[in-house]
Parts: structure tokens; sequence; C-alpha cells
């Protein structure tokens, strides 16, 4: 027989219906997110286990890291592509959250990242973030950071100026778009400390490069990197 908590349940689907957040099947959990088919389908690069990884060969020679990782792969169209432009522009705060943790048990498997003390979410210029209403770096970071078990300082690095959207620029344009766009409130607190540095995702690095040089001027910092994605050509 039924329990009485199935059928419930099996109520409040009917009239509640949970539903994938990529294909949109609605025959899930209330605490999930992505059907069985979406979540075994993500396209895992499977990094964190491999120095000179792809994201890391995109900093070499640029931006001395420890380590990088991306945790997905980003091709136009694809199932990435989607859960972030829900995460960024559709408010579903809560992919950026389930995605992160997946890449922080990658980072905390990976035994490549380690001892990692603070996390930096890549920030946003200020009137961009209020119009938006949150950072989704910052909630990347949050589903990251109960798994490393280290804090998240949102409000440290911050940009200085409105910098373009790097989308349609080339190379060395999205480097003088984002060259000397941040600052340091309170470098004593970073002193010494082994940091990683967290966006949604990398395409050329420039923004990321811009904000970790400024990180590596303060004395004894280490710098790592993580994304969600790293985009495919």
């Amino acid at each position: 027989m039924l329990s009485l908590a199935s059928l419930v349940e099996d109520a409040l689907h009917l009239f509640y219906p949970h539903f994938c957040k990529s294909c949109g099947y609605d025959n899930l959990k209330k605490e999930q997110l992505l059907c069985f088919h979406c979540l075994n389908n993500l396209p895992r690069t499977d990094f964190a286990k491999h120095p000179n990884n792809l994201t890391e060969r995109i900093f070499a020679g640029r931006l001395d890291i420890a380590a990088a990782h991306s945790e997905f792969y980003f091709s136009k169209g694809k199932i990435i592509q989607h859960l972030l432009h829900q995460l960024k522009y559709k408010g579903s705060k809560e992919i950026g959250v389930f995605l992160g943790g997946l890449l922080g048990e990658s980072i905390l498997k990976s035994g490549r990242f380690l001892n990692i003390d603070v996390i930096i979410p890549l920030p946003m210029f200020i009137d961009k973030e209020k119009k938006r209403g949150y950072n989704q770096s910052v909630i990347i970071a949050d589903g990251i950071s109960p798994i490393l078990k280290v804090p998240v300082l949102e409000n440290i690095v911050f940009r200085n100026r409105f910098t373009e959207t790097q989308t349609r620029k080339q190379r060395p344009e999205r480097w003088l778009n984002v060259e000397g766009s941040f600052d340091i409130k309170n470098e004593k607190l970073l002193e010494g400390k082994n940091i990683l540095l967290v966006d949604d995702i990398v395409t050329t690095g420039s923004t990321l490069e811009s904000c970790g040089r400024k990180i590596l001027k303060i004395p004894s910092t280490n710098l790592n990197i993580a994304t969600l994605a790293v985009a495919t050509k």
C-alpha cells in the first residue's frame, strides 16, 4: 500500500509539478534540479585531476597560478549554456549553488588544490550587480564553500569602474577593456593566503587575468582559479 506521505507527495506534484531545469521533465522529487538523464549528460571536463589542462593553458605565461579547473565544457545551444542563462538572467540561484557544489567536489577530490584559505568570487561592477540583483560568481562560490569548508570573501576585491561586455571583443580588446579595473579594500586580510578565484565561465581569460594580477601583488599569496565552464570553439 502507498504510504500517506507518498500520496501527499503525489498530490502536491499533480498541482505543483517540479520540472528539470534543463529539459523540463516533470517527474522529479522536489529536491532535484536536474533529471537523471540531464545530470548524467553534463559535459564534465575532469580537468581538476590533470595539470596543464585547457584552463591552465589559457593562463600559461600570463598569470602565475598554482592550479586551475573548469567543471564543464561550454558550447552554444547546449545544456550548460541553458543552465548558465537561467542562473545569470532568470534568477535561478539554486542552479549556481548546485553546480558550484559539483565544482567544489571535483576540486576537493583532485588533491591538487591544497589548503585553500579563502574563496573570492570575481566581482561585478556595483551598478551592474544592483541591476541584476546578485553576482552569479558569488552564488557559485556559495556552492563551493561548504564542500571545501572555507569562507567566501565577497566584497574584499571590487571593480573600480564600469567595463563593457566582453562578448564581442577580440582578445587584445578584452585585455584593454578590463586592465586596471580591480582594486582590493584590505590587502592585509589576503597576505599569505592560498586563494581560489571563482567565475562562471572562462573564454580568453582576460578578466580573470586582470583580477588575478591585482591579487598576486599582495605579498605571499598563491592563486588558484575555478570556473563552472570553459568555452570551446
